[in-house]
């Protein structure tokens, strides 16, 4: 027949104690003689009180303590060695307040197991979506010239070129996702310096002056900069910040509309930097994630425009390594505004 626990308990805590008075009664009874018999009346309760409180309290506590890891031991997702001896108390309700904190520890750990598990198969699910498009592209255009259609000069030329456009964006898509990976293992080394940030605006404006025209869209300042700018930063890297987010304006904005860059004070050691458009904005629950890898407002409109889906990624990497922070502000149907800071001179 198996016994309740606390009957167990009991029965030990009992019988250690009567074994003890049997033990202490026998052995007063050979010290003490009949002129003594008050003095030891009063010392055998006195000390049968003390031995039971400490036998009582150890017992208790050892009780507590191996029912409490027991329970510990039987959840997967709780450690037994979390739960430190010195910590356990004969007071339930501080038993309980300790239980409950540990179990609001461990329930936030696992939301944040579960929440990187969907991101992990959001993303995996992106990678291949976006590999299998360019990859299949790629094969359906070789197989046809496999099947004889190289013979035709001009199908062969114009087959050939789109799967070379196939394969130039599977290898952006893999180089971006290596400076990702450089970026988040910061393999990736932050070469500061001082330099122009005025200069290195307009030189995007110059570089991405064709593209933009193509669009009809306007790249320009808020205002006439005469005097230059310096902060302390990788020049290369905040001008790959600068090309993503200008393209973005370019790619996104309304047709004919302008990017507009301006220069602002933040702080007293940093400037911001803002890029704003005209485009049609983004929606409150875009915002975000939309430095997500692969992630998309618009499926169907991003693809068209091309990219790897990685550009926002990367910039958000690149301002972090700086130890600096990147805003994004948007109302829908009217445009919106990314921002950053930097360090200045």
């Amino acid at each position: 027949m198996k016994f309740k626990k606390t009957y167990s308990f009991a029965f030990w805590c009992s019988l250690i104690i009567s074994l003890f008075s049997s033990v202490l009664l026998f052995s007063l009874s050979k010290i003490f003689n009949q002129k003594l018999e008050v003095l030891f009346l009063l010392s055998f309760p006195l000390i049968i009180f003390v031995f039971s409180i400490i036998v009582i309290q150890i017992r208790v506590e050892r009780f507590i303590y191996r029912r409490v890891k027991q329970i510990y031991d039987e959840v997967s997702l709780l450690n037994a060695d979390d739960l430190k001896k010195a910590t356990i108390t004969t007071n339930m309700e501080t038993l309980s307040k300790e239980v409950k904190k540990f179990a609001e520890k461990k329930q936030i750990e696992i939301t944040s197991l579960n929440a990187r598990e969907t991101y992990r198969r959001e993303f995996l699910g992106n990678v291949s979506h976006e590999l299998k498009t360019p990859l299949f592209t790629v094969q359906g255009y070789l197989l046809t010239l496999i099947d004889g259609a190289s013979d035709n000069k001009q199908i062969r030329e114009k087959y050939l070129n789109r799967a070379n456009k196939g394969v130039e964006r599977l290898v952006s898509i893999v180089k971006d996702l290596d400076l990702i990976s450089k970026l988040e293992s910061n393999e990736v080394a932050i070469n500061i310096q001082q330099f122009n940030i005025v200069e290195l605006i307009q030189d995007v404006f110059d570089l991405l002056e064709i593209r933009a025209k193509k669009s009809g869209n306007t790249l320009c300042f808020n205002k006439k900069y005469d005097i230059p700018i310096f902060v302390k930063a990788d020049e290369e890297r905040i001008e790959q910040v600068l090309i993503n987010l200008v393209m973005n304006s370019i790619k996104y904005g309304k047709k004919n509309g302008i990017t507009t860059v301006s220069i602002e004070p933040h702080g007293i050691q940093k400037i911001l930097i803002k890029i704003t458009d005209e485009g049609e904005g983004i929606k409150k629950e875009h915002l975000g994630r939309l430095f997500e890898r692969f992630y998309r407002v618009d499926q169907s409109r991003s693809r068209e425009q091309g990219g790897s889906g990685l550009g926002l990624s990367i910039v958000k990497h690149i301002i972090e390594a700086h130890d600096e922070s990147i805003f994004v502000k948007s109302n829908y149907g009217i445009g919106s505004e990314f921002s950053f800071t930097l360090k200045k001179v």
